[in-house]
């Protein structure tokens, strides 16, 4: 055979790039004389020479490029163009001695690009040379004075929180430095979509940008996105999309809610083909329909969940369409072929890319490469912005050490492709792995008796709060006639016995899957939902309050996305302060996350080549050892998944069908003589055959005699993330109490000298106990003594005075403040304004625990009145005895 040749520069020039700048509009002159629209020259003369190519503007030279033959790589020849920009001695620009503002190096299908206008732009790769348009814009923008504005803009919306306001100055801080990747990490339910409204708001008003792509991966986050943007309030009394166009792709009628008027304009098409710098608009859209757009139809097919747009085909869009692009959930793409379909979306374009994410993988971190701010879920706990979660642990014989049946137990066994099935009688022991429940066979009493174990936590939640907690189970599956959602639907449904409406499935298999998603979210019924995947990322569940893992994930991702619907704070029920997490697995997928970070180092799934991809390899010698041991490997999965038929298929091209022999033998067959093993290999048929070789029939059995033991272990966690029982966590801070009297002055005040009790004091004790090395924090030792004591909202008082001596009663703040009043108050009389004002004390003081003449003077409860001059004037010099008295008796 007779090797290539490389293709020569003149050639790579004429068949390669040539044709690229004629159909961007950098077309030859004809004739001669001065041309004024644009065009570009070839072989150029400069002081240091001719340069391949320059392009021109208005008589002006713009751009130079420098071609290489294809097999070089062109991001190491810009120096090159940036020779013969120097040797530009006429030229009206002078850039630091460049005398052309936009230098390119290609090699016909690599182009890199640098504009060289800013000392801090750095070179980059682009999909596609600029057409004219693109750089007469980039020439009449003012980059310095938009900088300028953005810098001199009051970040000051009402709505921001300080974290959000961190977050756009971090990203606007990266802008200013010329960055161009970004990675916004915040923890879900921070408010990413707001904060990213907000930031867009910033740039467009500053006119650092003007067109703005908003990706999303899911239509019901792209209508959620849609609904952001029209709601903001961009200034006072005006809508964002008053102001600004927002436009995004065609949605269905489900994508909203039935009650919800609303009308989404769907963007003008030659806003992408044409884009004008007149143009200013953010467009929502799906990574799917935009990738559709670049790449083509056929390129997204296998990737991703979301149905294909019908309407949406491949289009003719330039490399400037956007100025900024926001992916939205940029951790998405756990596959390999994901990966690339998203990526070579994103890099068509010559933008500033934001990647937004609560949970970064080492693939997105790769991509986005500047972390501009990051903002993680423990931190927002302690800030107040999220609320922390217990666990309760249970265990299942059945979930943990797999399922054995024994000879002569009665199974159903169901044929999982026409739901039909038939009870039989096992003629043998038959063992099944952990990984094979819920998958082959399932154990209804295991699923039933893990029902009842949620049941009771909330039961009894539903004692003490009132309201029955919002609760999400994720499935292993939801496979048709074999459905572990369906099955716990149903034993959800019989268990609490509430009616149908009060359990519903919600996966891609149910009619209006993201309607139900609404009801769920806004209506007391559903009150349990039963999911796979579909509620785990993307959507907004304030209230939800129990999450339970029946299904053993195994991506830190996805976890993380799943554990994410209970953190935010409630929205109906403000007094939401935690979240209760159900492990099914004894507590080990919690173990197994604990020390998951906010970038995990988590690769995607690889994405598997087809047999006939890995042959071609092997044949046109590309890392042939390794690809040898790729397809030895698929051979004997072949082997093993295939059945008798499909062994007697294989006789026809291995002896005997066996195919793990002959993958055994294939590298030595291969050394000895490589053509004629190719033979079989490189055959249509047998490549066919490893594809669709016949499989056994599959069958999944239900056991109904199998009795699984259950129970579960409700467990705290303190400031650092370590678990423990309710009781174990009492009895440390009873250990820390009793050893640390000396160190806190505020413990020493409440168990000898309640006298001295304060404000000050108060402030001080929480400040210590949050800062020791168990993170001590009053909600979480809260909760402990509610399911050590059942005592709900124990006050900090008690708590501290408790351990240091059993014998002292646990008391909520208004007890403790209706028992201060009594022993303050008996045997006194006094007037209505005084009742009054001791009604609004009372009322300060079961929030504070304290009081001092201070909070006359600031508080509003005691300021609307006329604050201490009244309450001086009421009580006359009595105040100051009345106020000490009550400090003192509240530490009592």
């Amino acid at each position: 055979m007779t090797p290539k040749k490389p293709e020569a520069e003149w050639l790579t020039r004429k068949k390669r790039i040539d044709p690229r700048l004629d159909a961007l509009g950098w077309t030859l002159p004809k004739g001669t004389g001065p041309h004024y629209p644009p065009f570009r020259s070839e072989e150029f003369e400069t002081d240091a020479g001719p340069a391949d190519y320059t392009l021109h503007l208005d008589g002006s030279v713009v751009g130079i490029i420098e071609a290489k033959k294809l097999t070089v790589g062109p991001q190491n020849v810009l120096t090159q163009a940036e020779r013969y920009a120097r040797g530009l001695t006429s030229s009206p620009y002078d850039f630091d001695g460049l005398r052309a503002p936009f230098l390119y190096s290609t090699n016909g299908e690599v182009i890199w690009f640098h504009d060289v206008r800013h000392p801090l732009n750095r070179s980059r790769r682009v999909a596609s040379f600029h057409t004219p348009e693109a750089l007469k814009e980039l020439l009449a923008r003012n980059e310095t004075a938009a900088f300028a504005k953005l810098t001199g803009l009051p970040n000051n919306h009402p709505w921001l929180r300080p974290y959000q306001k961190a977050a756009n100055e971090g990203i606007e801080k990266a802008i200013l430095e010329r960055r161009r990747r970004l990675l916004v990490a915040m923890a879900t339910g921070c408010g990413k979509t707001f904060t990213t409204v907000n930031q867009v708001y910033r740039l467009m008003k500053t006119g650092v940008a003007q067109r703005v792509l908003f990706l999303v991966d899911r239509r019901a986050l792209a209508a959620q996105a849609v609904r952001a943007f029209s709601a903001f309030e961009a200034e006072p009394g005006t809508k964002f999309d008053k102001v600004y166009e927002v436009y995004s792709n065609r949605f269905q009628k489900e994508d909203f809610g039935e009650d919800e008027k609303f009308d989404p304009k769907v963007l003008p098409s030659e806003y992408l083909t044409n884009p004008q710098a007149k143009h200013a608009f953010v467009y929502v859209c799906t990574i799917q329909r935009m990738a559709m757009n670049v790449l083509g139809r056929n390129a997204i097919f296998g990737v991703g969940e979301e149905p294909i747009d019908e309407d949406a085909d491949q289009i003719d869009i330039p490399i400037h369409a956007f100025d900024v692009i926001i992916a939205d959930e940029c951790h998405r793409g756990y596959t390999a072929a994901e990966q690339s379909v998203w990526r070579s979306t994103l890099d068509h374009f010559d933008a500033i890319k934001i990647g937004l994410t609560a949970t970064p993988a080492a693939h997105t971190s790769a991509y986005f490469t500047h972390l501009a701010y990051k903002y993680d879920y423990a931190t927002a706990v302690r800030d107040g912005f999220l609320v922390d979660y217990d666990q309760v642990h249970i265990k299942s014989q059945v979930r943990m050490d797999g399922l054995f049946l024994k000879e002569g137990e009665n199974v159903e066994v169901v044929d999982p492709e026409t739901g039909l099935s038939k009870m039989d009688q096992l003629e043998d022991e038959r063992a099944f792995a952990t990984t094979e429940i819920e998958a082959k066979v399932t154990a209804p009493d295991s699923n039933l008796k893990i029902v009842h174990e949620v049941k009771k936590y909330a039961d009894d939640h539903e004692q003490r709060f009132g309201r029955f907690p919002k609760t999400l189970f994720f499935a292993v599956n939801d496979l048709p006639h074999t459905s572990h959602a369906d099955q716990l639907v149903q034993l959800c449904r019989d268990v609490w016995n509430r009616g149908d409406a009060f359990v519903e499935k919600i996966t891609g298999r149910v009619d209006r899957p993201l309607q139900r998603i609404r009801e769920f979210r806004n209506r007391p019924n559903p009150g349990i939902a039963v999911t796979v995947d579909l509620l785990s990322t993307g959507v907004d569940i304030p209230d939800l309050e129990f999450i339970v893992f029946l299904r053993p994930v195994k991506s830190r991702i996805l976890f993380e996305q799943m554990m994410g619907r209970g953190t935010r704070k409630g929205e109906k029920h403000r007094d939401k302060a935690y979240f209760t997490v159900f492990d099914c697995f004894d507590g080990t997928l919690l173990r197994y996350f604990r020390e998951a970070t906010g970038i995990t180092a988590e690769a995607p799934d690889k994405q598997s080549r087809t047999v006939k991809e890995i042959i071609e390899a092997i044949w046109d010698n590309r890392d042939r050892d390794y690809n040898i041991r790729c397809l030895v490997k698929r051979l004997h999965r072949v082997d093993k998944q295939m059945s008798a038929e499909g062994r007697e298929l294989f006789a026809a091209f291995v002896p005997d069908g066996d195919l793990a022999r002959y993958a055994r033998g294939l590298p030595g067959k291969l050394r000895e003589d490589f053509v004629k093993a190719m033979e079989t290999l490189r055959n249509s048929s047998f490549q066919d055959l490893l594809v669709n070789y016949p499989r056994p029939e599959r069958s999944f059995v239900k056991a109904y005699e199998v009795q699984d033991e259950v129970s579960s272990m409700l467990l705290v966690r303190d400031g650092l993330g370590n678990e423990y029982k309710p009781q174990d966590y009492i009895s440390a801070f009873a250990q820390f109490v009793k050893s640390n009297p000396a160190q806190i002055e505020a413990i020493r005040i409440l168990l000898d000298r309640p006298q001295e009790w304060s404000a000050d004091a108060l402030a001080e004790l929480r400040q210590k106990l949050s800062s020791t090395e168990h993170h001590f924090r009053e909600e979480v030792l809260q909760r402990a003594h509610q399911l050590a004591y059942s005592k709900a909202l124990v006050d900090i008082i008690s708590m501290v005075k408790h351990a240091a001596n059993e014998q002292n009663p646990l008391l909520t703040a208004s007890e403790r403040v209706e028992r201060a009043f009594e022993q303050v108050t008996a045997g006194r009389t006094f007037t209505a304004d005084q009742r009054a004002w001791l009604d609004r004390i009372k009322e300060h003081l079961r929030a504070n625990l304290s009081i001092d003449r201070e909070d006359f003077e600031f508080v509003p409860i005691f300021t609307r009145e006329g604050g201490w001059p009244v309450v001086h004037k009421v009580f006359g010099d009595d105040i100051d005895e009345l106020i000490h008295r009550l400090n003192e008796a509240i530490a009592a």
